[in-house]
């Protein structure tokens, strides 16, 4: 039987707690929920509110993945839960809201991947988001030259970009938005990944088909689509490593030179979070939201 932990009042139950998950670190369950439950304070703001889908990989990364998008069997009845809409007509979905949630979630074995819009107004979003994604022999150093690009450009709009490592081999780029639709911003998103491809053609392609992508980054403007979810910032993800999506500097991504400088571990996020707090706070305040060009 699963011993029963106490967190904030609710019951939870925490299994397998020395179940190796990644082999090639040896780090293990109780230490994935360790990690949770330290970088809660930074995690949790970025979840709130929005409905979550959950990437498993109870089995370790090497294990089956899968992702659970409706509210999982047996979830508990505190555990908050919201009606959202898709295409094929409206589901529910977990909402993230507090510690327990958080561990509970956690003990599924899980990334965290939300939208880009909140629970509450579905038909607005509120993120606009970029996923840089390197096809070899480019690599997050390359990524990170994009970047700054598109910061730039996303900054002459009067957008203020941020920047986190995707946790696997990109980079990502999020901006608070204001007053439009996923559609809208999608749209908008689209514009500035072809924008990058002609400023930047030895570099950038916008579309995904395979054949174009070696040697350049592929700017995935599709994550503003309202079906779609990315990766949270401060999730653990599915890979080798226990790496972490994890907030860096615009300094860190000027001074990139070696892809594994953008590596972080579990292990490495609570010394960045001490030292610099949450960079991806501004996120958080809707008076720094933009409102996109006309």
């Amino acid at each position: 039987m699963a011993p029963i932990t106490e967190v904030e009042g609710r019951r939870v139950a925490l299994s397998n707690l020395e179940k190796v998950l990644y082999p090639a670190s040896g780090f293990t369950k109780g230490e994935l929920l360790h990690y949770y439950a330290t970088a809660a304070g930074v995690l949790l703001p970025h979840l709130r509110d929005r409905a979550v889908s959950f990437l498993r990989y109870p089995d370790g990364p090497d294990g089956q993945l899968f992702f659970t998008k409706n509210v999982p069997p047996g979830t508990p009845d505190w555990v908050t839960t919201a009606e959202v809409p898709r295409s094929e007509g409206p589901a529910r979905m977990v909402l993230v809201q507090d510690l327990p949630s958080l561990m509970w979630a956690a003990n599924l074995v899980t990334e965290f991947h939300t939208h880009q819009w909140t629970a509450d107004d579905p038909g607005e979003a509120d993120r606009l988001v970029f996923d840089l994604d390197p096809g070899p022999p480019a690599t997050v150093v390359q990524c990170c030259e994009v970047a700054q690009w598109l910061r730039e450009r996303l900054a002459a709009d009067g957008i203020e970009a941020y920047a986190k490592t995707s946790g696997a081999k990109g980079l990502h780029l999020l901006a608070g938005v204001r007053g439009a639709s996923s559609e809208r911003v999608s749209e908008y998103a689209k514009a500035l990944a072809v924008e990058a491809e002609r400023a930047l053609p030895r570099l950038v392609v916008h579309r995904m088909t395979r054949g174009l992508r070696p040697g350049k980054v592929f700017v995935d403007w599709s994550q503003n689509a309202a079906r779609k979810t990315t990766a949270a910032p401060y999730t653990v993800r599915a890979r080798e490593v226990p790496a972490v999506s994890t907030p860096v500097t615009w300094d860190e991504v000027a001074g990139c030179r070696r892809a594994d400088e953008f590596v972080f571990r579990a292990a490495d996020v609570g010394a960045r979070v001490e030292e610099d707090g949450d960079l991806l706070a501004p996120l958080l305040d809707p008076e720094r939201a933009a409102e996109l060009p006309r």
